[in-house]
């Protein structure tokens, strides 16, 4: 999966291929899901969630610029992968999850990958950040939405990084921001699908969520096994 999927693709950031070759990646996943866990797509895991293609969470923990000791919040737990490798990269995760089964999925992963220590977790809406833990060092989205949300910038510690998917449903842009002088300076990175942050733009009652080996996984660039 490493060799493969993330460094073949350009991504050299050591810490970032060491914390997606420790982590366990077949327990973030549904058991149907368990042979095929390392491959090259996203996989759904209920309530219309799904977890990431390796390739992006490699992709977006790397935009994060990870350093151990840095503080993080993530909006959008979904099965703790994502949780995962950033604490498996020594930064203190606040993830913050609005579906509570979904929460307690990925609590019950983390536990058994070790990784529960490190990362803390909340259910509740995640565009309102975690207020009483700010500020944070770096934010991450992992569901796409029209913008980043104001509370999420207003939680950011001076000189801090954002990463997100910033578009439409069913097709955004992976964009990294970076705090300059109060300032948000925005650079475009790779076009990605991810589901919406926000349960108003979920898909149409009866709209299919994505099955593994079809083209709307995140990655939209490669799929390129």
């Amino acid at each position: 999966m490493v060799e493969h999927q993330i460094r073949r693709r350009g991504l050299r950031d050591e810490s970032v291929l060491r914390a997606m070759l420790e982590v366990p990646r077949h327990l973030f996943v549904e058991a149907r899901w368990v042979t095929e866990a390392y491959g090259d797509h996203a996989f759904p895991i209920g309530h219309g969630q799904t977890i990431s293609q390796p390739y992006i969470v490699a992709l977006m923990t790397s935009l994060l610029e990870p350093t151990a000791g840095l503080k993080i919040l993530e909006i959008g737990t979904g099965s703790g992968y994502q949780a995962a490798i950033l604490a498996a990269c020594g930064l203190d995760v606040y993830s913050v999850e609005r579906i509570p089964e979904l929460s307690e999925f990925a609590r019950g992963n983390l536990a058994a990958a070790g990784y529960l220590e490190r990362v803390h977790l909340r259910v509740g809406d995640g565009s309102k950040g975690w207020p009483e833990e700010a500020p944070f060092d770096r934010a991450i989205l992992t569901a796409g939405a029209p913008d980043v949300p104001p509370a999420i910038v207003e939680q950011l510690a001076p000189g801090g990084l954002i990463v997100a998917p910033v578009g439409g449903y069913g097709l955004q842009t992976i964009y990294r921001y970076r705090d300059v002088n109060g300032e948000l300076d925005r650079e475009p990175i790779e076009g990605a699908r991810f589901v919406p942050l926000i349960e108003s733009a979920m898909p149409e009652p009866g709209q299919a969520v994505p099955e593994p080996g079809q083209q709307t996984s995140d990655d939209l660039a490669d799929n390129e096994p």
